[in-house]
């Protein structure tokens, strides 16, 4: 399962996940021994691999001809694909969709194998020892498409208010020619029952063109957290009958930012939100419907608006769910906590650029992303980095111009990068790593004071985007020693309470929402091998900061009140 709704009624479409590959790993005492597995997953899941760092084959057969494309969700972290021996291509990101074309494959039974690559090196620049886990395996779903002589790559929905009640909607759709031949075609544009149109497209031989339409509507209804109304577009392409189809979501709401709120329809939202990584110990990072669908509603019970992707694009099935459900989600490209000799890495830049294209251009359509992320904890205090930063935001602001766009950092008031996004975010942790003598109030009432004061950042949103503290599942102290669930639960109070109830920061994402598995090679300070700073832990039951956590959340309003 790839999306939680029909993309296509026309469009021959062939999922293969949820079946069983065979996967052989190349090294170790196991190699060469072939395993049964059903996509998605992730290698650690098998017993004899719970620590293996290498490459491993995925194979699997199907039938079919003429023009296929495999669009790939997610595989951890470096891929390459063959279709009957032959490289098709590669990519590199565990986090991020990418397709492979194959033109006219003769009619019968093919094999396509796919060599999985998780080893950190020096041509993986994002993918480096960290505070979270990097799998091995096909972590996302994976589908096969069956083309005829030309097909809708995407069909992106633009939308943003146009006086009072009216909404200006705009159209991209964009056609691959796959045929040898020069062809000429009909593109029906149509969302059923607010508008139809049809454009006549002349295509040459492979050539791609790009459409745009625009159109105005009035008295629709718009997707707010409360009423999350999803509108579904549909793009149909026809020669003469129709040949292929791509069916979207979107929703009508407008993010704007008016000095230090960031508005949702023209209402001050307030973010309470959670961090949340893509890791479970039954599935890895290769989480099923089912598992993303709880951690979605743990949150919601916790009296949540807001989830962070930390710390890179997340599977659409979660995007998918909160759409319907109204959840907001700051969505960043993958990066955390890279030095400047991590971001001089010569692979950095080009994966980094293929990371944030692939985020954007795959998700842009879905409603719940309100802000866009990049570089957490990164080297934003030196002018190297500052260079990086100013890449990433220019390009983000040339894909997507509808939202604004942010950055997690803990370089506080050291951090010269501050200028180029719309809103500031930085991870606090008072009470936790901080001198003990420093009370959260204090530290958060002193960095909202420099960020007021600061002419800079004065003017920007502020959102608190790490707070929290660490508590082992079932470790309980009399004296509320650190690491105990007492100790967590004093934590999170005072800092939630020295956050929320400043005028002056427009939201708060805790650290974290579950416990999450680490990388063995950064082990540090984490017992257990694992950032132990969830609510709820990594089985999902709840630590007693849940309740404490709830009460705060659920106390106060998703909006602010003031007259803007």
């Amino acid at each position: 399962m790839v999306r939680t709704f029909c993309t296509n009624q026309i469009r021959n479409t062939e999922e293969l996940s949820g079946s069983v590959w065979s996967f052989v790993p190349e090294s170790g005492e196991h190699a060469g021994t072939s395993y049964s597995v059903v996509v998605p997953t992730v290698w650690e899941n098998l017993p004899e691999f719970a620590s293996y760092r290498g490459r491993g084959c995925f194979r699997r057969k199907f039938y079919g001809e003429g023009n296929v494309r495999l669009v790939c969700k997610g595989i951890s972290h470096t891929a390459e694909i063959y279709l009957d021996g032959r490289l098709l291509g590669k990519h590199y990101n565990a986090y991020t969709p990418f397709s492979l074309l194959a033109r006219q494959i003769p009619s019968g039974e093919h094999e396509l194998k796919i060599i999985v690559d998780n080893r950190f090196s020096e041509n993986s620049a994002l993918h480096i020892p960290n505070d979270y886990m990097t799998y091995g395996g096909i972590n996302r779903g994976i589908v096969l498409e069956h083309l005829k002589k030309a097909y809708i790559e995407y069909l992106h929905v633009e939308v943003g208010k146009a006086g009072k009640n009216g909404w200006k909607v705009l159209l991209t759709t964009k056609i691959n020619g796959i045929s040898d031949s020069s062809e000429r075609y009909t593109l029906r544009l149509q969302a059923d029952p607010l508008f139809t149109d049809e454009i006549a497209i002349d295509l040459e031989t492979n050539e791609s063109r790009i459409v745009q339409k625009e159109i105005y509507l009035e008295n629709v209804s718009e997707w707010t957290p409360e009423n999350p109304v999803l509108y579904k577009v549909r793009a149909i392409l026809s020669d003469t009958e129709p040949m292929d189809d791509l069916i979207e979501r979107f929703g009508f709401r407008e993010i704007k930012v008016s000095g230090k709120y960031i508005l949702l329809n023209g209402r001050p939202i307030r973010i309470k939100g959670f961090n949340r990584h893509e890791d479970h110990p039954m599935f890895g990072c290769a989480m099923p419907l089912q598992a993303i669908e709880q951690d979605i509603q743990i949150a919601m019970d916790l009296g949540a608006n807001a989830i962070r992707t930390s710390h890179y694009p997340n599977d659409e099935l979660f995007l998918d769910l909160c759409d319907e459900q109204g959840i907001l989600v700051w969505e960043e490209s993958h990066a955390r906590g890279l030095k400047e000799y991590h971001m001089q890495n010569p692979y950095f830049q080009k994966q980094s650029e293929d990371c944030i294209r692939e985020m954007v251009m795959n998700h842009k359509n879905h409603p719940c992303i309100f802000v866009w992320g990049i570089l957490n904890e990164c080297a934003s205090e030196t002018l190297y980095g500052r260079d990086c930063y100013t890449k990433q935001y220019r390009q983000l602001e040339e894909l997507d111009r509808t939202r604004p766009r942010t950055s997690a950092s803990n370089k506080h008031k050291n951090d010269i990068c501050l200028d180029i996004p719309e809103i500031v975010s930085f991870n606090l942790y008072p009470e936790w790593y901080s001198d003990q003598n420093e009370t959260a109030v204090d530290c958060i009432q002193d960095m909202m004071q420099w960020i007021r004061n600061n002419p800079v950042t004065r003017n920007k949103p502020f959102i608190v985007s790490e707070i929290g503290a660490g508590a082992l599942y079932g470790y309980h102290t009399r004296t509320k020693d650190k690491w105990s669930e007492e100790y967590q639960c004093i934590a999170l109070e005072h800092q939630l309470r020295a956050v929320l109830e400043s005028a002056e920061c427009c939201g708060v994402f805790i650290w974290q929402l579950t416990d999450v598995r680490i990388s063995r090679e950064r082990f540090e300070n984490r017992p257990r091998t694992m950032n132990n700073k969830g609510i709820v832990d990594e089985y999902r039951r709840p630590k007693m900061s849940y309740e404490i956590v709830k009460d705060i959340f659920t106390s106060y309003d998703d909006y602010f009140e003031t007259n803007l």
